[in-house]
């Protein structure tokens, strides 16, 4: 305990979720280093973002909303967009001093002495009084399991490790999953790719028209019941269904978006249906989601026995302390936004702290 360094408040993860966070806090009154601190396991600024592909270029990126506080102007829509949010979210944590620290490994989240948490890490332990948890998804791709799949004697990479369309030049893809990843990637490949095979395991469902304030308020209000209930968050794809942009339009037209079902078996060679049917493939691309990376708050025994996290607004059920932002309903930009400030506002309730800016 020599070593444990004190604070009132630890953000872990400094994406959308955690940057908006900490944002409040500094608004709030809170010192960084003294009275809160961000921890951030990425080389670098840009949360997940700095790790997508190349060919995902800012102009493709729908649904991208401001940090609160400084808004994301001139970005050019040509440019990855790892580099334009990179760069907006460096400028961001400089512009209001949140002096994030990186790169730093969060290994656990425990119950410390006199009722704080002791937040254990690669460089050491930090003892606070509230937690603000905003470590989202990427680092928790979610691979299905299929009979055969060890014995494929092609690739198999999953999303998180997708390099772009070029690497499939010439090479017979299976696309697996119905999300918007899996479609983009569809899109891409299919003018380099020898043949492109799209499974999932639902039919897609289309949505045409705009994803207007009542569209979106009922998707918010589906996801908010399931973590009520400490059921796993669902994706956004299963509550507001893939938007039927021109891009999409043409994919379906040209044969590209042509869904099968879900095939039983991976085989040496390529995948099988019961129905006997074959398909030959050199790599199998799984886009298949990710799940909410909060493995080391394991020691909190904060999952509810339908294996999500119960979570009433933005804290777990089971302890006020713990505030989960970017998590259920708050997983989108503009959800992380909003989630971040009613997260502080609880956190200043719980300290009995006064803001010292509305």
């Amino acid at each position: 305990m020599n070593n444990t360094r004190e604070v009132e408040v630890v953000v872990i993860g400094a994406g959308q979720a955690g940057l908006a966070g900490a944002y409040h806090l500094r608004r709030s009154g809170f010192e960084p280093d003294r009275d809160f601190v961000v921890l951030d396991h990425s080389p670098g600024p840009g949360g997940a973002w700095q790790f997508r592909w190349p060919s995902l270029t800012y102009g493709k990126v729908h649904g991208m909303h401001a940090l609160p506080g400084m808004e994301l102007t001139d970005a050019d829509p040509a440019r990855p967009s790892a580099e334009v949010i990179s760069d907006y979210f460096d400028r961001y944590e400089k512009a209001f001093d949140l002096r994030v620290r990186r790169p730093v490994d969060v290994r656990a989240v425990r119950e410390g002495p006199g009722g704080r948490l002791l937040v254990e890490t690669s460089q050491g332990v930090w003892s606070t009084r509230a937690l603000i948890n905003a470590t989202g998804t990427w680092d928790r791709p979610f691979w299905p399991r299929y009979p055969g799949q060890e014995t494929f004697r092609g690739r198999q990479l999953h999303t998180a490790q997708y390099p772009g369309p070029e690497e499939f030049a010439g090479q017979r893809v299976v696309v697996v999953g119905g999300g918007a990843s899996g479609t983009q990637h569809l899109l891409e490949i299919a003018s380099y790719a020898a043949a492109t095979t799209w499974v999932t395991r639902r039919p897609p469902v289309f949505r045409e028209g705009p994803f207007d304030e009542d569209a979106g308020r009922a998707a918010v209000a589906l996801v908010e019941e399931r973590v009520r209930q400490g059921l796993p968050p669902m994706s956004v794809v299963s509550v507001t269904g893939l938007p039927l942009n021109d891009a999409v339009r043409r994919g379906i037209e040209d044969g590209v978006l042509d869904r099968q079902p879900m095939f039983d078996r991976v085989t040496p060679t390529g995948v099988d249906w019961q129905d006997g049917r074959h398909v030959d493939a050199d790599v199998i691309l799984w886009a298949t989601g990710f799940r909410a990376a909060i493995d080391h708050l394991a020691p909190l025994r904060l999952r509810a026995p339908g294996g999500g996290i119960r979570m009433e607004g933005t804290h777990a059920a089971a302890d006020p302390r713990v505030h989960l932002v970017g998590y259920g309903p708050s997983a989108s930009t503009i959800g992380a936004n909003r989630a971040g400030r009613a997260a502080v506002r609880d956190i200043r309730r719980l300290l009995a702290r006064e803001p010292v800016a509305a």
